[in-house]
């Protein structure tokens, strides 16, 4: 069982999939504000994105409770991904870590205490959130398939395991009942990762390609009927684009910094302001 906001957040995501879209940005903590795209997207625009989205690397537990209770009080939307090597919270070793997978899922291994010496981490952050009664876009293990980061290395058993561990550990002992699970594929969309629809509540896929990820989209079709995401990109299509495409995904959100700014404001403008597009403003109070 969900919290009644985070079934509330899920309800309404189901109920608009298909006929609105949700704006999303990614934030960065390097470029004097965390706030930079945020300011960014707004003066482009006039409008601030519906969901705010907010990684846990560097072992940036209490500024991202900080700023995802801000961000709700504001009525918006939070979605959390975790750049992180199976110790250290960072993306040189979400990358670099290459770990025994047998060792990480066997009890009282030196491997697995410390995994799940991380995950105790993250998910006191986590409960923090539940007692703020924040619901979470929870986003773990992105990418997956593509295999660049440790939890993709294993293959596609290895990552379902991984999956099904972290999603009982946060439920059944956390009780992180303020969770809402994204699988988020690459653009890849390789087969044989998906975990089953009682460990996922909403699917999608990244793609840097300026494309509407359409691609990608008949793929997750053919997983599951749930919810679809477009959980990264770089230069956002116009609407027109995902309209001709067939692909209203649940939401865009666009990464960070250097992505960002390759979308000219006059895009912004034209997509933040479609009547198809959700932005904060145009949130319902859950």
């Amino acid at each position: 069982m969900k919290s009644e906001r985070a079934t509330a957040v899920l309800n309404y995501i189901q109920d608009i999939f298909g006929e609105k879209i949700l704006s999303a940005q990614q934030e960065s903590l390097w470029k004097g504000s965390p706030d930079y795209e945020m300011n960014y997207v707004f003066e482009a625009s006039g409008k601030l994105p519906a969901m705010r989205g907010l990684d846990f690397m560097h072992n940036d537990f209490d500024g991202v409770v900080k700023r995802a209770i801000e961000w709700d009080k504001k009525g918006g939307l939070v979605t959390i991904c975790w750049h992180t090597g199976v110790k250290s919270s960072s993306y040189k070793e979400s990358q670099e870590d290459n770990p025994d997978f047998d060792k990480l899922f066997t009890e009282g291994t030196e491997e697995n205490k410390t995994l799940m010496g991380s995950w105790d981490l993250a998910a006191n952050a986590l409960k923090k959130l539940k007692e703020a009664n924040v619901p979470v876009l929870w986003r773990p293990f992105h990418e997956f398939d593509g295999k660049w980061f440790w939890w993709g290395k294993g293959g596609p058993e290895n990552f379902k395991k991984l999956w099904k561990l972290m999603y009982q550990k946060f439920t059944d002992e956390y009780g992180l009942d303020n969770l809402i699970w994204i699988l988020g594929y690459s653009q890849h969309m390789l087969d044989g990762w998906y975990p089953g629809d009682e460990y996922v509540d909403i699917i999608g896929s990244d793609n840097y390609d300026k494309s509407t990820n359409n691609e990608a989209w008949k793929k997750l079709i053919s997983i599951t009927s749930k919810p679809r995401a477009f959980h990264e990109c770089g230069v956002v299509p116009y609407v027109e684009q995902f309209e001709k495409d067939g692909c209203i995904w649940a939401w865009f959100m666009i990464w960070h910094t250097e992505f960002l700014m390759e979308n000219e404001k006059e895009r912004l403008n034209l997509v933040y302001n479609n009547e198809r597009v959700i932005t904060l403003d145009k949130l319902p109070k859950f």
